[in-house]
């Protein structure tokens, strides 16, 4: 649960501030919002520890925002202690495909692909190109295998509950695995295909079963598990696995 800290509202702020905040040794993005029906003060760790958020009433004054940050300093460091450190993908170290770690190995000088072999040590990803794009051609990657595997169990799902999903989209979420509006789009995070196959299979089921019930009711994971008989195991699974899949940034490091 957030901490959260009654204030009076005092003078006008800009609906948003984003800044850099010092916390466990980590330097991470600060958002600081002003929401008009907030009473109160909320501040959020977002997923894989990318950054933080905090809402605020309107009109309040910086230094309630400042007293709050120091007053729950101890808080942050105790929640982002449990967080892995957010690693670079880079030539030598193992990137998760389908849950099975593949050594990433970089080649220079041909054309910028990835392609995925086996050596000796076990899976690889041979990655093509200039080095500086490495990152990007590893995301892109996992982007297109998110759109083969996901496209087919949707297509899989939306036939077993007889619904149709309007579209099928894949974006880089911090705060969620998936989503579906009211009209049937449906949103899935191409990071998931870092995970095993049976999470994958969970996560569109979960998004699927949304088409038919836009709630967690008792009816909705119901349906869930009929379309995932592994329902919670692969809940849990994401829950405690998720944060690390979140945390790997496919950037160049500095």
């Amino acid at each position: 649960m957030p901490f959260v800290l009654h204030s009076p509202r005092l003078k006008k702020r800009p609906p948003v501030e984003e800044r850099l905040h010092e916390v466990a040794g980590r330097s991470l993005p600060l958002k600081i919002v002003e929401n008009q029906r907030a009473r109160r003060l909320t501040l959020r760790i977002d997923s894989g520890g990318r950054g933080l958020r905090i809402t605020i009433p309107p009109g309040l004054a910086r230094r309630e925002v400042e007293r709050f940050l120091s007053n729950h300093q101890g808080w942050l460091e105790q929640r982002l202690a449990k967080v892995p450190l957010r690693p670079h993908v880079r030539p030598g170290i193992k990137l998760p495909v389908r849950g099975v770690p593949h050594l990433i190995v970089h080649h220079a000088g041909t054309r910028g692909t990835v392609e995925v072999s086996r050596d000796n040590s076990g899976p690889i990803l041979i990655v093509h190109g200039d080095r500086q794009h490495l990152p990007r051609r590893l995301a892109d990657f996992l982007k297109r295998e998110a759109k083969r595997e996901i496209n087919r169990l949707v297509e899989k799902h939306t036939a077993t509950v007889r619904r149709r999903a309007k579209s099928v989209r894949f974006k880089d979420t911090s705060s969620r695995w998936g989503s579906c509006t009211a009209d049937g789009g449906l949103s899935f995070s191409w990071r998931i295909m870092m995970a095993p196959p049976e999470i994958i299979n969970y996560l569109v089921a979960h998004e699927v079963a949304h088409l038919k019930e836009m709630n967690h009711g008792p009816k909705f994971w119901k349906l869930c598990t009929q379309l995932c008989p592994d329902t919670e195991r692969c809940r849990d699974w994401l829950k405690r696995n998720g944060g690390a899949l979140q945390a790997i940034v496919f950037e160049m490091s500095e």
